[in-house]
């Protein structure tokens, strides 16, 4: 029985060492955001990430208005990557998952006027770092 309690510390602790927080950064153009990236390493070795904002304006709401917020991970050697759209709902609340193979990486969320933008073209509202070894 104390080995069973030992062994599911242990896998409780490695557990954390996996996992994590880091705030999101709003901008001047969304003074009232607020929002944290939590992350973990799922069991193939990528990085899950959960991201969760509040107080963030409907994107056609910014001035000059927008279609969509979309989120890019951008890896340390610079290479950006449109990850998705980030949807925010009636409450001006914000969410988004998706897992990526990057282990050091900004997540820098844009406001743009077509979701499906191969580069960053519009405003940065948010960005968090991310850097795990």
């Amino acid at each position: 029985m104390r080995r069973l309690i030992i062994c599911v510390m242990a896998v409780s602790l490695a557990a954390l060492a996996w996992a994590g927080e880091v705030p999101l950064v709003g901008s001047s153009l969304v003074p009232a955001a607020a929002g944290k990236i939590s992350y973990e390493h799922d069991r193939n070795g990528n990085i899950k990430l959960d991201i969760k904002t509040k107080h963030l304006a409907a994107p056609e709401r910014l001035t000059p208005a927008k279609n969509s917020y979309v989120v890019w991970i951008r890896s340390n050697d610079g290479q950006t990557q449109n990850a998705g759209v980030l949807r925010v709902n009636d409450n001006l609340e914000g969410s988004f998952t998706t897992t990526t193979p990057i282990k050091a990486f900004d997540v820098v969320i844009t406001a743009e006027d077509n979701p499906s933008v191969s580069q960053p073209s519009g405003p940065e509202v948010m960005h968090g770092s991310i850097q795990v070894h």
